[in-house]
């Protein structure tokens, strides 16, 4: 059965009363499990991860309709959802995925070295307070742009983490930005865990190491001050 009739398939399901469009359905050598559907003069274009190129048919048939869903704005029904984490998640697509993030991914590096805060030394510091200095240290960079949404990243894939440039400032306390750094480095010694075909990555031991920080709770009021002046930011732009 060619993947194209699986979105026909779809379309007619979840939109009975329209005309199915022409479909072009591609595999895609993506940095990791992703796929795209878009909608151009007319046609629907969609590119799959090649990792996905021996999936079941059942499996191509989930992804379809929760593609064609996402494309309509329609809730997916949640047997295809389950059908494809199940699927997505076994340990041998994780497997693929992460070396394919590995092999064909990037990862923009500047320096750990910043205008105000060095993350490097801040990195053995916190190591020798909390992790007995066990913890071997990743690639540390500030990121490439000033980011509020996201503060902090670890990549454990590229083995990185990226702090946002935006704490790089004076008007943010040292004490703020250890905490984001150690946050991250708690992901180091606690790895996601699968659970029922998802991946948990804020686990029960992870979160009571993090309130160790003995600023935990004055952290949490920064953080919480942070999303506030973004919702602020954007109600500005709007």
């Amino acid at each position: 059965m060619l993947l194209s009739a699986h979105f026909v398939e779809a379309f007619r399901t979840l939109a009975p009363k329209r005309i199915a469009p022409d479909t072009d359905v591609r595999y895609y050598p993506y940095a990791g499990l992703n796929h795209t559907i878009r909608l151009r003069s007319g046609r629907v274009h969609v590119r799959l991860s090649d990792i996905f190129k021996t999936a079941p048919m059942g499996v191509q048939r989930a992804l379809a309709f929760i593609l064609v869903a996402k494309l309509l704005r329609r809730r997916t029904p949640p047997f295809y959802e389950r059908v494809y984490r199940d699927y997505a998640c076994s340990p041998d697509v994780l497997r693929a995925s992460d070396l394919a993030r590995r092999q064909r991914g990037r990862k923009m590096i500047s320096s750990a070295q910043g205008r105000v805060y060095d993350l490097g030394r801040m990195f053995q510091r916190l190591n020798q307070r909390f992790f007995d200095g066990q913890l071997e240290q990743p690639t540390l960079t500030w990121s490439q742009r000033r980011t509020r949404t996201i503060l902090g990243h670890h990549d454990g894939v590229h083995e990185t983490i990226v702090i946002s440039k935006t704490l790089d400032s004076e008007d943010v306390p040292e004490w703020f930005v250890e905490y984001i750094l150690y946050h991250e480095m708690l992901h180091i010694k606690h790895p996601a865990r699968l659970i029922n075909g998802r991946r948990y990555y804020h686990t029960k031991a992870f979160r009571t190491d993090e309130q160790r920080y003995p600023r935990f709770d004055e952290a949490q009021r920064w953080l919480d001050q942070t999303v506030r002046q973004r919702r602020t930011l954007r109600a500005r732009a709007a």
